[in-house]
């Protein structure tokens, strides 16, 4: 019977996914309609794109869009609120990879102990992260938001996956194998290291998931983590950001704000995919590398005037 209700779950999830083509193919009338520039298109979708391949890598989503966004002169307060909004879009893509779960996890939270703790850690994970967030948010916006953090935060945090991916290989086993076995203090930890992708240039899930393993989680686990983590997370930004700014936003953005999120939806969810297919074979050190290589180039182009990065 529980099982029925999984698949009837899963059935009305499927009736969604089956109307993503028509639902593309509104948002890109609407944005074909006079006065919606064909250079916004293009920002548009390059901007989701960008969104979606970073925002589960450890390599910082929010660094790339506003260096993205430096590059294609596209800035502003409304461009922050796109920029966070978006993330929702690949945060269904989590959603959909795991869909299976999540409606396990829905249908027997009342019945089920396993379910019931494992929403209560993804409460306690999340909540740091609001906290803060909610207390130092402006003052981060307002003094971080900016090329040249963004590059020493990537470059400092490369150094710190590389030292933990060091202490990792040491290590003969982990002492969390699962998401299933973490306790509650295990994730109010991963929540703290989440704390510090209040930092751009930083990575929510770079933090979270280099952090999880330095508290003792196996690769594999702290991944899953991170990325059932960026559920409240990111949905909690999107309605969050939306309501502050609704005076700077009008139904004419919804094909803008709608594209961006389908591309985020799509890129995401690919890249989803590959991640949990490469992390069962290798570590994070091509992504520290990477890390150090584009902070250094953005610090040496922006010191030097090579490029003009826009504020």
């Amino acid at each position: 019977m529980k099982n029925h209700r999984i698949a009837a779950l899963i059935d009305r999830l499927l009736v969604t996914g089956i109307s993503l083509p028509m639902i593309s193919f509104r948002l890109l009338s609407a944005l074909r309609e006079p006065g919606m520039e064909l250079t916004l298109l293009i920002q548009v979708v390059i901007m989701g794109i960008v969104e979606g391949l970073t925002e589960f890598l450890p390599i910082s989503s929010t660094g790339h869009l506003i260096l993205a966004g430096s590059l294609l002169n596209f800035t502003g307060e409304k461009v922050k609120v796109f920029e966070i909004v978006i993330q929702a879009g690949a945060m269904l893509a989590v959603c959909w990879e795991y869909r299976v779960r999540i409606a396990r996890v829905i249908l027997d939270f009342r019945t089920d102990i396993a379910a019931r703790r494992f929403v209560v850690n993804l409460m306690v994970a999340f909540l740091p992260a609001v906290v803060l967030g909610l207390v130092f948010g402006k003052a981060i916006k307002a003094y971080l938001f900016k090329p040249i953090p963004v590059a020493l935060a990537f470059i400092v945090g490369a150094f710190i996956i590389i030292v933990i991916e060091k202490r990792h290989r040491r290590m003969m086993y982990s002492r969390v194998d699962s998401v299933d076995d973490m306790s509650v203090v295990d994730a109010f930890k991963v929540g703290l290291a989440q704390c510090f992708a209040l930092i751009p240039g930083t990575s929510r899930s770079g933090a979270t998931i280099i952090g999880a393993m330095a508290f003792g989680l196996s690769r594999q686990a702290a991944t899953e983590f991170s990325f059932f983590l960026a559920i409240p997370t990111l949905l909690g930004a999107t309605v969050y950001s939306l309501y502050k700014e609704r005076a700077l936003l009008s139904a004419a953005d919804l094909p803008m704000f709608g594209l961006g999120a389908l591309s985020a939806f799509i890129s995401a969810f690919l890249c989803v995919r590959w991640l949990l297919r490469y992390i069962s074979s290798h570590d994070f050190m091509i992504f520290a590398w990477y890390r150090i290589v584009f902070g250094v180039i953005v610090l040496v182009t922006a010191l030097t005037g090579w490029v003009q990065w826009a504020e």
